[in-house]
Protein backbone atom coordinates (compact mmCIF):
# COMPACT_ATOMS: atom_id res chain seq x y z
CA UNK A 1 0.00 0.00 0.00
CA UNK A 2 0.78 3.34 -0.44
CA UNK A 3 3.40 5.44 2.03
CA UNK A 4 3.92 9.15 2.36
CA UNK A 5 7.13 10.42 3.33
CA UNK A 6 8.63 14.23 3.79
CA UNK A 7 11.39 13.46 1.96
CA UNK A 8 13.63 11.48 -0.07
CA UNK A 9 14.98 8.25 1.81
CA UNK A 10 18.49 6.43 0.43
CA UNK A 11 15.84 3.37 -1.42
CA UNK A 12 14.21 6.09 -3.05
CA UNK A 13 17.37 7.49 -4.69
CA UNK A 14 18.69 4.42 -5.31
CA UNK A 15 15.24 3.77 -6.99
CA UNK A 16 14.99 6.65 -8.94
CA UNK A 17 18.76 6.11 -10.23
CA UNK A 18 17.90 2.97 -11.72
CA UNK A 19 15.24 4.55 -13.95
CA UNK A 20 15.56 5.01 -17.35
CA UNK A 21 11.96 7.23 -17.79
CA UNK A 22 10.38 9.61 -15.43
CA UNK A 23 7.06 11.78 -15.86
CA UNK A 24 6.73 15.40 -15.21
CA UNK A 25 3.19 17.02 -14.40
CA UNK A 26 2.51 20.49 -14.43
CA UNK A 27 -0.53 22.99 -14.52
CA UNK A 28 -1.67 26.65 -14.13
CA UNK A 29 -4.79 27.58 -12.27
CA UNK A 30 -6.73 27.19 -15.50
CA UNK A 31 -5.89 25.47 -19.07
CA UNK A 32 -4.44 22.15 -19.70
CA UNK A 33 -2.27 19.56 -17.40
CA UNK A 34 0.95 18.93 -18.86
CA UNK A 35 2.27 15.26 -18.37
CA UNK A 36 5.74 14.54 -20.44
CA UNK A 37 7.71 11.21 -20.26
CA UNK A 38 11.35 12.31 -20.16
CA UNK A 39 14.86 10.49 -20.39
CA UNK A 40 18.39 10.59 -21.31
CA UNK A 41 19.62 10.41 -17.87
CA UNK A 42 18.92 14.28 -17.37
CA UNK A 43 17.95 13.58 -13.77
CA UNK A 44 19.61 14.14 -10.12
CA UNK A 45 18.83 13.74 -7.20
CA UNK A 46 20.35 16.72 -5.27
CA UNK A 47 19.59 16.19 -1.18
CA UNK A 48 16.46 14.18 0.08
CA UNK A 49 15.00 17.66 -0.59
CA UNK A 50 15.87 18.44 -3.85
CA UNK A 51 15.93 17.02 -7.43
CA UNK A 52 17.40 18.29 -10.90
CA UNK A 53 16.80 17.64 -14.17
CA UNK A 54 17.51 19.03 -17.43
CA UNK A 55 15.03 19.62 -20.20
CA UNK A 56 16.09 19.60 -23.76
CA UNK A 57 14.48 21.38 -26.89
CA UNK A 58 11.04 19.67 -28.13
CA UNK A 59 7.53 20.82 -29.57
CA UNK A 60 6.16 22.39 -26.84
CA UNK A 61 7.36 24.40 -23.52
CA UNK A 62 4.74 23.28 -21.18
CA UNK A 63 6.41 22.92 -18.08
CA UNK A 64 8.23 26.40 -17.94
CA UNK A 65 5.38 28.37 -19.26
CA UNK A 66 3.42 26.46 -16.33
CA UNK A 67 6.12 27.14 -13.69
CA UNK A 68 6.12 31.12 -14.11
CA UNK A 69 2.34 31.13 -13.20
CA UNK A 70 2.03 27.86 -11.16
CA UNK A 71 5.12 26.60 -9.06
CA UNK A 72 3.93 23.33 -8.73
CA UNK A 73 5.47 20.05 -9.83
CA UNK A 74 4.94 16.55 -9.46
CA UNK A 75 7.82 13.83 -10.58
CA UNK A 76 6.40 9.86 -11.09
CA UNK A 77 8.85 6.91 -11.66
CA UNK A 78 7.35 3.37 -12.22
CA UNK A 79 9.46 -0.12 -11.70
CA UNK A 80 9.22 -1.83 -15.41
CA UNK A 81 11.22 -4.18 -13.76
CA UNK A 82 11.65 -5.62 -10.64
CA UNK A 83 9.66 -5.09 -7.16
CA UNK A 84 6.62 -3.38 -8.31
CA UNK A 85 6.60 0.68 -7.35
CA UNK A 86 5.81 4.00 -8.78
CA UNK A 87 7.52 7.28 -6.37
CA UNK A 88 5.71 10.39 -7.09
CA UNK A 89 7.52 13.90 -6.43
CA UNK A 90 6.09 16.51 -5.22
CA UNK A 91 6.64 20.05 -4.45
CA UNK A 92 7.56 23.65 -6.09
CA UNK A 93 10.19 24.29 -8.81
CA UNK A 94 11.42 26.68 -10.93
CA UNK A 95 12.78 27.20 -14.54
CA UNK A 96 16.81 28.02 -14.71
CA UNK A 97 17.47 29.33 -17.74
CA UNK A 98 20.96 29.65 -20.16
CA UNK A 99 20.81 33.37 -19.03
CA UNK A 100 20.52 32.97 -15.77
CA UNK A 101 23.43 32.88 -13.19
CA UNK A 102 23.54 29.73 -11.96
CA UNK A 103 22.81 27.77 -15.44
CA UNK A 104 26.50 27.14 -15.93
CA UNK A 105 27.29 25.49 -11.94
CA UNK A 106 24.04 23.37 -12.63
CA UNK A 107 24.26 22.50 -15.74
CA UNK A 108 27.70 20.58 -14.69
CA UNK A 109 26.04 18.71 -13.20
CA UNK A 110 24.24 16.44 -15.56
CA UNK A 111 25.40 15.41 -19.29
CA UNK A 112 26.03 18.30 -21.86
CA UNK A 113 23.33 17.36 -24.44
CA UNK A 114 22.64 19.04 -27.50
CA UNK A 115 19.30 21.18 -27.15
CA UNK A 116 19.17 21.65 -23.53
CA UNK A 117 16.67 24.30 -22.67
CA UNK A 118 15.98 24.83 -19.03
CA UNK A 119 16.88 23.10 -15.67
CA UNK A 120 14.28 22.18 -13.50
CA UNK A 121 14.97 22.61 -9.70
CA UNK A 122 12.43 21.01 -7.59
CA UNK A 123 12.09 20.92 -3.60
CA UNK A 124 10.37 18.14 -2.48
CA UNK A 125 7.89 18.78 -0.61
CA UNK A 126 5.95 15.25 -0.52
CA UNK A 127 7.29 11.66 -1.65
CA UNK A 128 4.47 8.92 -2.23
CA UNK A 129 4.77 5.74 -2.93
CA UNK A 130 2.44 3.54 -4.20
CA UNK A 131 2.44 -0.37 -5.43
CA UNK A 132 2.91 -0.13 -8.93
CA UNK A 133 1.57 -3.73 -9.39
CA UNK A 134 -0.62 -2.78 -12.44
CA UNK A 135 2.87 -1.72 -14.22
CA UNK A 136 3.16 -4.13 -17.14
CA UNK A 137 7.21 -5.47 -17.25
CA UNK A 138 8.90 -3.51 -19.90
CA UNK A 139 12.38 -4.15 -21.31
CA UNK A 140 15.03 -1.37 -21.86
CA UNK A 141 16.88 -1.24 -25.36
CA UNK A 142 18.93 1.72 -25.08
CA UNK A 143 18.09 5.35 -25.85
CA UNK A 144 17.17 6.74 -28.41
CA UNK A 145 19.82 9.32 -30.13
CA UNK A 146 16.64 10.78 -32.88
CA UNK A 147 16.22 14.29 -30.95
CA UNK A 148 19.77 14.66 -30.00
CA UNK A 149 20.70 14.08 -33.63
CA UNK A 150 18.08 16.20 -34.65
CA UNK A 151 19.65 19.05 -31.94
CA UNK A 152 23.03 18.59 -33.24
CA UNK A 153 21.88 19.35 -36.81
CA UNK A 154 19.90 22.49 -36.08
CA UNK A 155 23.08 23.95 -34.25
CA UNK A 156 22.64 26.77 -31.59
CA UNK A 157 21.56 29.16 -33.72
CA UNK A 158 19.16 26.59 -35.56
CA UNK A 159 17.86 25.92 -31.74
CA UNK A 160 17.37 29.19 -30.94
CA UNK A 161 15.84 30.16 -34.12
CA UNK A 162 13.40 26.95 -33.19
CA UNK A 163 12.82 28.54 -29.68
CA UNK A 164 11.32 31.63 -31.20
CA UNK A 165 9.59 29.88 -34.24
CA UNK A 166 7.69 27.34 -31.84
CA UNK A 167 8.37 27.18 -28.21
CA UNK A 168 7.22 30.69 -27.73
CA UNK A 169 3.85 30.01 -26.70
CA UNK A 170 2.18 27.31 -24.90
CA UNK A 171 -0.64 25.19 -25.91
CA UNK A 172 -3.08 27.49 -23.52
CA UNK A 173 -1.85 30.47 -25.76
CA UNK A 174 0.43 31.54 -22.81
CA UNK A 175 3.59 32.99 -23.64
CA UNK A 176 6.81 31.02 -22.22
CA UNK A 177 9.43 33.95 -22.82
CA UNK A 178 12.01 31.39 -23.69
CA UNK A 179 14.29 33.70 -26.49
CA UNK A 180 14.59 36.31 -23.91
CA UNK A 181 15.06 34.36 -20.55
CA UNK A 182 17.80 32.22 -22.62
CA UNK A 183 20.17 35.04 -23.42
CA UNK A 184 23.56 34.27 -22.99
CA UNK A 185 25.17 36.46 -20.23
CA UNK A 186 28.14 38.28 -21.45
Amino acid sequence: MGQRYPALNDGHVRFIEEQHLFFVATAMADGRVNLSPKGMDALRVLSPERVLWLNVTGSGNETATHLQHNPRMTLMFCAFAGKPLILRLYGQARAIHQGDAEWEALAALLPALPGARQLFDLTVELVQSSCGMSVPFMDYQGEREQLNDWAKAKGPEGIRQYWQDRNQTSLDGVASGIVEKSRQQR
